[in-house]
């Protein structure tokens, strides 16, 4: 007689079998790992292991793999299909009990980078809780990419631009950038038209930014320019580079978020306002798995909102 199986443990117990059961469904039906890890926002690496660990358990040779494409065999075919029938029987499960339970609560775990999280991460998540005072929120509010997985985070706001085109990502928001400067600064500029003509000024470049010191200008979606500043300051930090900024050290980039109070005080102000910087966006992205919990979904609905309101021009 088999022994019984530890919970979490073996092929028939625990939430990580059921994990692999789902990176398994993605790799067939999409036909690749890296299109299943793009489905299911993580990385390839991982979809291959737990696959690869499926197919340890069971032991059974589930999808042939080339340099070209992934198959299965007969055996992952049927398995596919039980499989199939599992994962949507678990999907209407958790759907028909978050109906019955409309209230959220229980502790939602998130994370943020660091300055939207302060400016609009923080201010949503007091909203949030007033909303809904059953739930808790334990926040990470980071410049670092938080491994989803690994921490226990339900929902990660990434602001800028997604390095994959993950399935279980939501836009909720755009932002712009605006080359902005203190008023004692930007009176050098005065005279300035042409963004290239700006490289003689100090500039405070972001290094938690890829090119921290190339951006590209548009003006009318007819004319772009690319300017290399030269920085005399270097900070890895958003909110240091507008410290910096509102101490007269120089012209920066910054998210309109992060200097909109700024602006409206006069304390900072834009330089060359016909020229754009490119947009980016704000999305929502979600771990590996069909059921978003019910404090999850609340939340984000509440930040989308949130930006919304934050997009309309000012009366």
């Amino acid at each position: 007689m088999r022994k019984a199986n530890n919970p979490g443990e073996g092929t028939l117990g625990g939430l990580g079998n059921l994990r692999r059961l789902i990176y398994f469904a993605a790799v067939v039906e999409t036909g690749s790992f890296t299109s299943a890890a793009e489905r299911l926002g993580i990385t390839k690496a991982v979809v291959s292991q737990q696959v690869a660990r499926l197919e340890k358990e069971l032991r059974a040779s589930l999808l042939v793999r080339t340099t070209r494409s992934v198959h299965t065999t007969e055996a992952g075919q049927k398995f596919y299909q039980r499989c199939a029938l599992i994962l949507r029987d678990a999907e209407s499960a958790f759907d028909e009990l978050s109906e019955r339970s409309e209230d959220p609560s229980g502790t939602l775990r998130l994370t943020a980078p660091f300055d939207y999280g302060v400016g609009v991460v923080v201010p949503a998540i007091a909203a949030f809780i007033h909303r809904h005072p059953a739930c808790k929120v334990d926040a990470v509010l980071t410049d670092q990419k938080v491994d989803m997985m690994a921490g226990g985070i339900e929902l990660a706001i990434r602001v800028g631009w997604l390095a994959d085109t993950a399935a279980q990502a939501r836009k909720i928001g755009a932002f712009r950038q605006l080359l902005v400067a203190s008023p004692a600064v930007a009176r050098q500029a005065r005279r300035i038209t042409r963004p290239r003509d700006l490289v003689s000024l100090p500039f405070i470049a972001n290094t938690a930014l890829r090119e921290p010191a190339k951006w590209t200008f548009s003006l009318n979606e007819k004319e772009r320019q690319v300017v290399k500043f030269r920085p005399s300051i270097f900070l890895d930090a958003t909110l240091a580079v507008r410290e910096a900024a509102l101490h007269d050290a120089g012209l920066c980039v910054m998210p309109d978020f992060t200097v909109a109070n700024d602006l409206a005080a006069g304390r900072l102000v834009t330089l060359l306002p016909p020229w754009r910087l490119p947009s980016g966006g704000i999305h929502a992205v979600f771990p590996a798995a069909r059921f978003r919990p019910v404090k999850v979904r609340a939340f984000v609905e509440l930040l989308a909102l949130r930006e919304q309101e934050r997009a309309l021009p000012s009366r």
